[in-house]
């Protein structure tokens, strides 16, 4: 039987991004093999045989890599794997003979040279798209932030101007120079500085400088988030036809969920857009099963929720407006 974890890794595969890649590698190994079968050796002889079976061992291992890191992971290998060794042996062709030869060269057809420049155009776009994948991890690692830790830093540096803290924010894994931050990651040893849970820190700074900055900000959002109370049931579909036109084509072009809404729900909602809004359905009783549950949804389908600051209690820190 297929486990839950098999149905998990396979659901990886259900997505644009490994579509596309996926069939760039199909279009690019078949018009190699083609053109290979085309220009180079017959199959029939050796030399013709060791390069139609490199060339069909690149795009098994261009498979294999690419499977190994969506469903395995980075640094790992099979247990006992060892590399195997080939012991080819270059092929000499005596090119006096084709130079003697007065025969045009072989015809390369329309269809062909079609799939040859539609072949080439991916593999300069992959070209492209690896190399500039290289300039963002560069400059993570010369940086030492990832682009969701820039981000906090920026909202940190925010938050302190809008309250006139005082404070200074020092992130505290950059260790002043991009040089210092590229030790950190190119050793002599081939392992990164750190096991994972504990990295070194800059001066002034520790383990859990970032974590408690993430908890300021969490405060802050709860301090400005708003309650909303559902005027409208509301099925969570991406795109409701029933909510208006406007809201129909204004979705939110995000991966985020949606949220479904019943009459009477409360919501804390956090942002927002002109016909949208983002926020957590607030869990009344616990018969809700504790799960939370955030998204966006319609702005027609709520209004703003004007409770009694006696009786009812905040969410999580939430401000109440006397």
């Amino acid at each position: 039987m297929v486990g839950p974890g098999a149905l998990q890794r396979a659901r990886r595969l259900c997505h644009w991004g490994p579509a596309v890649a996926l069939a760039v590698v199909a279009v690019c190994s078949a018009t190699a093999m083609a053109d290979a079968a085309l220009w180079y050796w017959p199959l029939d002889t050796a030399g013709g045989s060791v390069n139609f079976v490199m060339l069909l061992n690149w795009t098994v291992m261009i498979l294999y890599n690419y499977f190994s890191a969506m469903f395995v992971g980075p640094g790992y290998v099979p247990l006992g794997w060892t590399p195997i060794s080939f012991g080819w042996s270059s092929v000499k062709i005596d090119m006096s003979a084709a130079k003697r030869d007065p025969r045009p060269i072989i015809p390369f057809g329309l269809s062909a040279f079609a799939a040859s420049l539609f072949a080439l155009g991916l593999a300069l776009g992959t070209t492209i798209a690896v190399g500039m994948l290289f300039i963002i991890q560069m400059k993570v690692i010369l940086t030492n932030k990832t682009s969701i830790e820039s981000w906090i830093e920026e909202k940190a540096k925010d938050r302190i101007q809008y309250y006139q803290t005082g404070e200074t924010f020092i992130f505290p894994y950059d260790m002043g120079s991009k040089w210092k931050n590229f030790r950190q990651v190119f050793t002599w040893s081939g392992i990164p500085e750190g096991d994972g849970l504990d990295w070194p820190v800059r001066d002034g700074c520790h383990q859990y400088s970032l974590t408690i900055e993430q908890l300021k900000q969490k405060a802050d959002k709860r301090v400005r988030s708003v309650r909303y109370r559902a005027t409208e049931d509301y099925s969570g579909v991406c795109c409701p036809v029933t909510k208006g036109v406007k809201t129909f084509f204004t979705t939110p072009c995000t991966e985020e969920p949606r949220i479904a809404l019943s009459k009477g729900d409360l919501i804390l909602a956090t942002r927002g857009l002109k016909h949208w809004m983002y926020g957590e359905k607030i869990l009344i009783s616990a018969a809700d099963g504790g799960i939370r549950e955030r998204g966006w949804f319609p702005r027609k389908c709520v209004e703003k929720y004007q409770y009694d600051s006696e009786t009812d209690q905040p969410v999580d820190g939430e401000k109440k407006s006397k």
